[in-house]
């Protein structure tokens, strides 16, 4: 009776597995976007964790199973559900990297690693039967390690810098290389197969994240703007800041570059908040830059620099301003020291016109 009634729900599986992994996907997609919270706290790393370890496990169990070696009617049983299991798992850790890498991105700078993460995410739900090769899953396994221990380093060690980032690169490729030479020693015939395109596929990826970071296309993970934007007037008060900024009305707000009405001789102020983890000790760039129109380029006009320590839930405030500007299109890029953008506002100063100011404290 049992049995019968195992091989039910097999074949109901089998005939819709393709929407049950879909709607795996977009459900852990909205809880990761609820639940995951800040980059640095206990609950969202053993979240990740778990599923770090919950695809290692799969994969081991399934391929073992699979080669023969490992012999338990049980799993021997439902083998045919463990791709799932290890889907669900990636699927999870990558929807977690998109949520976490989003909030860190200026999309301008960092589209394509966070495209790779969506492809990563999204072709592994299209194409039926990649779970179950152990080249695909030990691929995916080394970009999510990687992608892991890119954010988490930092956080231990307190510091961002290239030393640290060259360190979570080796790290990944340490923990790689210890689940390789599992499957080298217990599967010697069945992974020689795999091996070489195995080990391309790693060497590509190690060395394409790499590119990304030293041409600052990698978000700046764990950093993320909280908050940013253009005030007539910024005050420090025992509550805050005092911000003096125009009224906007709900239109104003859905544009992308907002209009900054100046009197002459008045100064433009830029406030941003930077969510930094806690201990986390770096240098934040706000980088002042106008559009030449003739040339059609950006132009950095000046800079300015100054240190955030982390764990401030609303991030790290701070202020800068700049005088003599002309009217135009206009932005301030939030950056790391070496360049790596945090986030990006445009705005076009206008001289002149009619506008109310409105205070608020952040």
């Amino acid at each position: 009776m049992f049995s019968e009634k195992f091989i039910e729900i097999k074949n109901w599986f089998l005939r819709y597995e393709r929407h049950i992994s879909s709607a795996s996907l977009i459900l852990g997609f909205v809880i990761d976007n609820l639940t995951l919270q800040r980059i640095d706290l206990l609950f969202e790393n053993l979240v990740l964790l778990f599923y770090i370890s919950v695809s290692v496990l799969g994969i081991v169990i399934f391929n073992l199973s699979k080669a023969g070696v490992l012999r338990i009617n049980f799993l021997e049983k439902i083998n045919f559900f463990i791709p799932v299991i290890i889907q669900f798992a990636f699927g999870g850790l990558f929807s977690g990297f998109v949520v976490f890498y989003s909030r860190s991105a200026s999309l301008s700078a960092s589209w394509p690693f966070l495209l790779i993460l969506v492809g990563i995410l999204i072709t592994g739900e299209l194409v039926k039967g990649f779970y179950s090769r152990i080249s695909y899953q030990l691929t995916v396994f080394y970009l999510a390690i990687l992608s892991y221990l890119i954010f988490v380093v930092p956080i231990v060690v307190g510091h961002m810098n290239s030393f640290v980032f060259v360190l979570s690169g080796l790290l990944s490729l340490l923990v790689f290389y210890g689940i390789y030479r599992f499957f080298e020693l217990v599967l010697p015939e069945f992974f020689a197969v795999y091996k070489k395109g195995l080990i391309s596929r790693v060497v590509f990826i190690f060395i394409t994240v790499f590119v990304f970071y030293f041409t600052n296309i990698l978000p700046p993970i764990p950093l993320s703007l909280k908050d940013g934007g253009v005030y007539h007037n910024v005050v420090r008060i025992p509550e805050g800041y005092l911000l003096s900024g125009e009224e906007k009305s709900f239109f104003d707000r859905l544009k992308t570059t907002e209009n900054f009405h100046l009197s002459p001789g008045g100064r433009v102020y830029f406030f941003s908040s930077v969510f930094a983890p806690t201990d986390l000790k770096v240098n934040i760039v706000h980088e002042w830059q106008y559009y030449d129109e003739i040339n059609k380029r950006w132009i950095t006009a000046n800079t300015i620099s100054f240190p955030i320590v982390g764990g401030n839930d609303g991030g790290y405030r701070g202020y800068s301003f700049k005088e003599n500007v002309f009217d135009g299109k206009w932005r301030v890029n939030v950056k790391t020291s070496r360049g790596q953008i945090v986030g990006r506002v445009e705005f076009r100063i206008i001289y002149g016109g009619d506008y109310k100011i409105r205070d608020i404290i952040r």
